[in-house]
C-alpha cells in the first residue's frame, strides 16, 4: 500500500472533500425551485470567475471539447475562415475542430514550446477572418499566451474578428480577464481550476458574440446557446443538466471566492515557481521557452537524452501511485507533465517532487534525491517572505 493516490497530472485535478460530500446527495427536481435557486446563484459567481460584468455564461453537461464546438458553432458560419496557431496539441486540437465543423482554417505553425506571438497575429490576420483561435494556457507544452496582446494585435489590424480563447487549464488557477483584454468567447471545462469532476463545459459570451449568434452562425441543436440563456433567466436548462456536477460546483465556486481569485493566482504561481526551481535542480529543462510564458497550473519537463518518459511515468505510477502527465503528440516520450493546479498546497508539492525524484533515480538519472524537494521548499519560504514583507509595507 502507497498511501492515497497522488493524482498530479493538468486535469482531472483532485476533487476537494467538500466538493465530494456536497454532490453525495439526492438527485431533485430539476425543473423545480430548489433547483432554479441553485442556477441564478451560479451564473453571477461563474461570471465573477471569468472577471466579466458583461459576459453571459453557458454551462454544458460536457467536456471542454464540446465547449470547443459550443464556442465556434454559435458566432460562425458555414465557411467563414478562422486564424489559428500550432504550437500544441490543444491548440491543433482546436483548430481540427474548427476544420471538422466546416470553416476554413488558416492554421500558423509555430514551435511547441513557443507562445503565440503578438506579431504573428499581425502578420497573418486577413479581412476574411471572421474569428482568430488563442488557447490561453497550452496544456501540453506548459505554455502562457498573451491574450492581452492578441487582442491588441486584432486592433491594431482594426479587424473586426471575435477574439475566441480556450481558457481550459487556466481559469481558476491563473489571471483570465474576460472583460478587459475584450474577449468574445471564452471556454473551459469544469475538471481542472474548477476543481471538479469531468462533466461541463462553460462558455462566456460577449455582448458581441451573443448578438452575432441571435442573427446568425451555424446550424446547431444541443449546443446552440440561445434557449440555454432563455431559459437560463427563469434558473432553468432546455435539457436534462448535470445536476449533482452543479451542487459541486456551487461549492467549489464558494471556495474559489472565499480565498479570494488574486490569492488563488497567487497561491497557483508560488506552487509553480517551486516546481520550476525543482527542475532546474534535477538538471533537467523546462519546454516553455520564455520565462514570461510559464504555465502556473502545469510544467512539462524535458527528459535527458535516452531517457524515455513513459518509463518515468510507467514508474511513478506503478511504485509511488503518482500520475503524471504523458508528453502528448510530438512530445511522447520527450517530456512528462507535472500539474499543480486546483486544490492543492505545498506539501502535495512537495510530496509529488519527492516522487518524481524517486522514479528517476529508478529510470537511471543520476539526480541528487532531495534536491529538488529543498530546491522547491526553499522558493517557496522566499514567496512567503516576500509576500509577508509586502503585506507589511501595505
Amino acid at each position: 500500500m502507497n498511501g492515497r493516490p497522488f493524482l498530479q497530472i493538468p486535469g482531472p485535478t483532485n476533487v476537494p472533500e467538500r466538493v465530494l460530500r456536497a454532490m453525495d446527495r439526492a438527485v431533485i427536481d430539476h425543473r423545480g425551485p430548489a433547483f432554479a435557486a441553485l442556477v441564478r446563484g451560479l451564473l453571477p459567481d461563474l461570471a465573477r470567475v471569468f472577471q466579466t460584468e458583461r459576459g453571459r455564461v453557458i454551462v454544458y453537461p460536457s467536456s471542454g471539447t464540446g465547449a470547443w464546438e459550443a464556442s465556434l458553432v454559435n458566432v460562425l458560419a458555414p465557411g467563414d475562415r478562422v486564424l489559428a496557431f500550432d504550437h500544441g496539441h490543444f491548440s491543433a486540437g482546436f483548430a481540427a475542430a474548427a476544420r471538422n465543423l466546416g470553416f476554413g482554417v488558416d492554421l500558423v505553425p509555430l514551435r511547441w514550446g513557443q507562445s503565440v506571438p503578438a506579431s504573428a497575429v499581425a502578420e497573418h490576420l486577413r479581412p476574411e477572418h471572421r474569428a482568430v483561435l488563442v488557447v490561453h494556457n497550452e496544456t501540453s507544452t506548459g505554455v502562457r499566451s498573451d491574450v492581452r496582446a492578441v487582442r491588441e494585435a486584432i486592433d491594431a489590424k482594426r479587424s473586426d474578428a471575435l477574439l475566441i480563447v480556450d481558457a481550459v487549464s487556466s481559469l481558476g488557477s491563473m489571471d483570465f480577464r474576460f472583460d478587459e483584454w475584450r474577449v468574445d468567447v471564452a471556454l473551459t471545462g469544469s475538471q481542472k481550476g474548477l476543481m471538479l469532476p469531468p462533466g461541463l463545459g462553460l462558455v462566456c459570451a460577449s455582448p458581441r458574440a451573443v448578438e452575432v449568434a441571435a442573427k446568425g452562425g451555424s446550424p446547431r441543436n444541443f449546443f446552440d446557446w440561445r434557449p440555454i440563456l432563455e431559459d437560463n433567466a427563469a434558473g432553468f436548462f432546455p435539457y436534462t443538466p448535470a445536476t449533482l456536477v452543479l451542487f459541486g460546483l456551487r461549492e467549489a465556486l464558494d471556495m474559489l471566492l472565499a480565498e479570494g481569485l488574486d490569492q488563488v493566482f497567487a497561491r497557483h504561481h508560488r506552487l509553480a515557481e517551486g516546481v520550476r526551481a525543482a527542475v532546474r535542480a534535477w538538471g533537467l529543462g523546462i519546454l516553455c521557452e520564455e520565462p514570461g510564458a510559464y504555465s502556473d497550473s502545469l510544467t512539462a519537463v524535458v527528459m535527458p537524452e535516452g531517457l524515455d518518459s513513459n518509463l518515468l511515468i510507467a514508474r511513478a505510477r506503478d511504485r509511488f501511485d503518482l500520475a503524471l502527465g504523458v508528453g502528448l503528440g510530438r512530445l511522447r516520450g520527450r517530456v512528462f507533465r507535472i500539474g499543480h493546479l486546483g486544490a492543492l498546497g505545498e506539501l502535495e508539492v512537495l510530496a509529488t517532487l519527492g516522487g518524481v525524484e524517486l522514479a528517476l533515480r529508478e529510470c537511471g538519472h543520476a539526480v541528487a534525491l532531495g534536491t529538488g524537494v529543498a530546491a522547491a521548499q526553499e522558493r517557496f519560504l522566499v514567496t512567503e517572505r516576500t509576500a509577508a514583507e509586502a503585506g507589511l509595507r501595505a
